[in-house]
């Protein structure tokens, strides 16, 4: 049965759309997802449109207190219930836990292929949504998400803002810098393969790589890494 008409996604959703018909799990990530084990989660890629900025993306930042993945941008999402009938459930149970996300303002696209999380072994399944009833959102819990955005795809494609970070570990990959927020892991692998794969990229200068600030706990070698420091999975 076919969404009404107010839900279906706008017609620059169609080649992404298209494209994740083929999309494998090495699209998004060197790592291959072991068969068995990891703990089950999702997150919600969730896809809006504004009237003044257009297409966008939500995006939180967790609170710089928390023991794992301190002030880390990255989608709404977590571990996996009992009671959540699939990964979509997931997705959407936590985005309203974090931010008030109303499931109803939301259509559930795809579910991407499951990626796997290394240092926390996590099995994590991007939800791709379309946000078709936007409504505000901010954080429930400010002891854990310490801030909420909507960045445009038109910010996050400017070559200005993408840069590859390097971790001390040696753990390379991309990353964004738009609107105060530094972009990178796991959530900035995912986006950049989704932005490649819907045909929004633009050229811009792999040569430019920092050195990530010292925040947070380390991270794990995940989405769209360049480099795999091999010591970190054992």
């Amino acid at each position: 049965m076919s969404e009404p008409a107010d839900r279906q996604p706008p017609g620059w959703l169609g080649p992404l759309l298209g494209r994740l018909d083929t999309a494998r799990t090495e699209d998004f990530t060197q790592l291959r997802t072991p068969e068995q084990g990891g703990r089950e989660s999702a997150v919600l890629v969730l896809l809006g449109e504004d009237a003044v900025t257009g297409p966008d993306v939500l995006v939180l930042q967790r609170a710089a207190t928390l023991r794992n993945h301190a002030g880390q941008p990255a989608f709404p999402g977590g571990a996996a219930d009992p009671e959540d009938a699939d990964a979509a459930a997931t997705a959407l149970r936590e985005a309203n836990e974090e931010v008030g996300l109303d499931p109803t303002s939301v259509t559930v696209l795809a579910q991407l292929p499951r990626l796997w999380i290394p240092v926390s072994d996590f099995v994590v399944t991007p939800v791709l949504a379309w946000w078709h009833a936007p409504h505000p959102v901010d954080s429930r819990e400010p002891a854990e998400v310490a801030h909420v955005a909507r960045l445009p795809i038109a910010e996050l494609v400017d070559p200005d803002n993408r840069v590859r970070v390097r971790h001390s570990s040696g753990w390379v990959g991309p990353a964004f810098s738009v609107r105060g927020m530094l972009v990178w892991g796991f959530t900035a692998g995912v986006l950049a393969a989704l932005l490649d794969m819907g045909g929004w990229s633009r050229p811009w200068p792999r040569s430019r790589v920092i050195d990530l600030p010292p925040i947070g706990a380390s991270p794990a070698p995940s989405a769209g890494t360049d480099e795999v420091d091999e010591s970190a999975l054992r």
